[in-house]
C-alpha cells in the first residue's frame, strides 16, 4: 500500500499536533453541556470555553473575551458577519480573490438592498489601495478582504488595508482562514472591526469548529436564535455576549481541542512556525522551477504568499494529475476551482482551475523533494 503524502492543508490541516486528539477524546469522555445548569458538569464545560476564548485573546491581541464567538466553521463566522451589520441600501467592497463563503451570502443579500462591487487586484492576487478609492460609493459601509487567498497565496497588506478603512468610516472585516495560526494577526494594530477563523486549518484544531471577532462598537444581529442559558423565562433573545449569540448546544470536545492547537501555536511561537513554512516554500519553488510545463499561480517570492502554490499546467489537465498524484504516489492535493472561482478568474484559470499543493507546520523537506519528484514523471509523459 502506497504511504499517505498529505499535501491539502488549505482545505484542512493533518495531521495534528497529538496533544489536540488527547484533549478531544479527554473532554468528549466527560459529562456536561456549558451553560445549561450550575451543576459541576455545565460549569466544567463552560470552563472549557472560556479558556479557549482566553488563548484567542492572545494569539489575535483581542481586548476583550467575551466578544469572541464560537462557530462551526469560517463560512458560518462570515455569514454572522455579513447579515449581522449589513442592511439595505449598504454597499460592500469585495476584492477579486473571496472565497464563495463571502459572495454567496453577498449575492443572496442583493434580493434584500445590498449591493457590492468586486476590486480588481493584480494578476499576482495583491488588493491595492488605490483601487479602492476608484470603487468606494457615498453608501459604501465595509470592505470585506481576505488576508491571502486560498488559490494564489497572496498576503494582503492588511495594515494599509485598516488604515484606509479607518480614515473613511468603512467597516473592516477580515478573513483569517487561511493566516490564522501562521501570520501574526493583531486586531487592534490593524483596525480590523470584525475577524472571522476556523479552527481545523492553520489554529490545528478538529473540523467542526470556528468564530469571529466583532468589535463592542458594532451593533451585531445573531444569524441563530434559542436556546442560551440565559432568561430562560423570556421569549425574546438575551442581549448578553458571548451567550446571545451562542445559541444551543456548543462543540465542548471540538473546542477544547481547538484550545489545545492554538496553545502548541503559542508554544512553538508564530515566527518559528512562519519560518518552517517559507523555508518548506523556498524548497518546492526551487524544485518547480526545474520542471517544464508548470505556470505558478500567484506571485513567486515565497515570502509575499502562505504555504500553498497552485498550479497550471498547459499540456495537462490539473484534475488528472492530481488523481494520478491520489491513487499512484499517495499524495493528496486538491485541484478544480477551490470554491473561489473569482481568484481564479483573476489568475486567468477560471475555466481549467488549477492543482493546489499545500504545506502544514508537519511537513518537511523529505515530502516537498517527493511531491516534485512525482511532478516530474507526471509531466514528462506525453500528455493524455
Amino acid at each position: 500500500m502506497v504511504k499517505l503524502l498529505y499535501l491539502d492543508n488549505a482545505a484542512t490541516s493533518w495531521p495534528k499536533p497529538e496533544v489536540v486528539y488527547q484533549v478531544h477524546d479527554e473532554v468528549l469522555r466527560r459529562a456536561g453541556n456549558a451553560g445549561r445548569g450550575v451543576n459541576q458538569a455545565s460549569l466544567s464545560a463552560s470552563r472549557e470555553l472560556f479558556r479557549t476564548r482566553e488563548v484567542l485573546t492572545h494569539l489575535f491581541n483581542i481586548p476583550e473575551s467575551e466578544r469572541i464567538i464560537f462557530t462551526k466553521n469560517v463560512t458560518e463566522a462570515l455569514n454572522v458577519g455579513l447579515q449581522g451589520l449589513l442592511q439595505t441600501g449598504d454597499h460592500v467592497l469585495i476584492s477579486s480573490l473571496e472565497h464563495n463563503a463571502v459572495v454567496r451570502p453577498l449575492e443572496y443579500m442583493k434580493t434584500g438592498g445590498v449591493s457590492y462591487t468586486i476590486v480588481p487586484c493584480t494578476r499576482e492576487g495583491f488588493l491595492e489601495v488605490a483601487q479602492l478609492e476608484k470603487y468606494r460609493l457615498p453608501e459604501t459601509k465595509m470592505l470585506c478582504c481576505t488576508h491571502a487567498s486560498n488559490v494564489l497565496g497572496t498576503i494582503q497588506p492588511l495594515a494599509e488595508l485598516g488604515k484606509y478603512c479607518r480614515e473613511h468610516n468603512l467597516l473592516f472585516l477580515v478573513d483569517s482562514a487561511q493566516t490564522a495560526g501562521i501570520i501574526p494577526i493583531d486586531v487592534e494594530k490593524i483596525n480590523i472591526d470584525f475577524l472571522a477563523f476556523t479552527g481545523h486549518k492553520g489554529l490545528l484544531g478538529p473540523q467542526g469548529t470556528g468564530g469571529y471577532f466583532a468589535r463592542s462598537t458594532l451593533n451585531l444581529r445573531p444569524l441563530i436564535y434559542g436556546g442560551t442559558g440565559l432568561h430562560s423565562a423570556s421569549l425574546a433573545q438575551p442581549q448578553e455576549w458571548p451567550e446571545g449569540m451562542e445559541s444551543g448546544t456548543q462543540n465542548i470536545p471540538g473546542i477544547a481541542a481547538l484550545r489545545a492547537g492554538i496553545e502548541y501555536i503559542l508554544e512553538q511561537g508564530l515566527i518559528s512556525i512562519r519560518a518552517k513554512e517559507l523555508h518548506l516554500m523556498e524548497l518546492l519553488f526551487t524544485g518547480l522551477r526545474y520542471i517544464s510545463g508548470i505556470e505558478i499561480l500567484g506571485s513567486k517570492e515565497p515570502a509575499k504568499r502562505v504555504g500553498l502554490v497552485s498550479l497550471h499546467f498547459p499540456q495537462h489537465s490539473a484534475d488528472k494529475v492530481a488523481s494520478r498524484l491520489d491513487l499512484e504516489y499517495g499524495i493528496i492535493t486538491r485541484s478544480g476551482l477551490h470554491c473561489s472561482p473569482l481568484a481564479h478568474r483573476t489568475a486567468g484559470t477560471e475555466q481549467c482551475g488549477a492543482l493546489r499543493i499545500s504545506l502544514g507546520p508537519l511537513n518537511t523537506a523529505e515530502d516537498v523533494q517527493v511531491i516534485l519528484n512525482a511532478l516530474a514523471t507526471i509531466l514528462g509523459e506525453e500528455p493524455n
